[in-house]
């Protein structure tokens, strides 16, 4: 099975939390808020379950055993400049 990449698993994962957190603040149910059903649904397609709080215990076992990030060496976007480097 192929796993989503270990920073978009824990973007979703965040934004899933984060809603159920403010939902059960303000003594509501995270699943009428079509966003949080819309990340439940994406987190279970991700990880291979069929149940929100599986997903997100499979998730969190999947980053926990996730390599720490490597640091960001990717080329600079559109409007960025490289630095120049100074001849020999």
């Amino acid at each position: 099975m192929l796993r989503p990449h270990p920073a978009v698993l824990r973007r979703l994962v965040d934004e899933y939390e984060a809603l159920a957190a403010a939902a059960q603040a303000a003594r509501g149910p995270a699943e009428l808020n079509p966003r949080a059903r819309d990340l439940a649904y994406t987190l279970c397609v991700s990880t291979g379950t069929r149940d929100v709080r599986r997903a997100l215990e499979a998730a969190h076992r999947w980053l926990a055993a996730a390599p720490a990030p490597a640091r960001d060496t990717a080329a600079p976007t559109t409007g960025q400049r490289m630095p120049a480097t100074e001849p020999a």
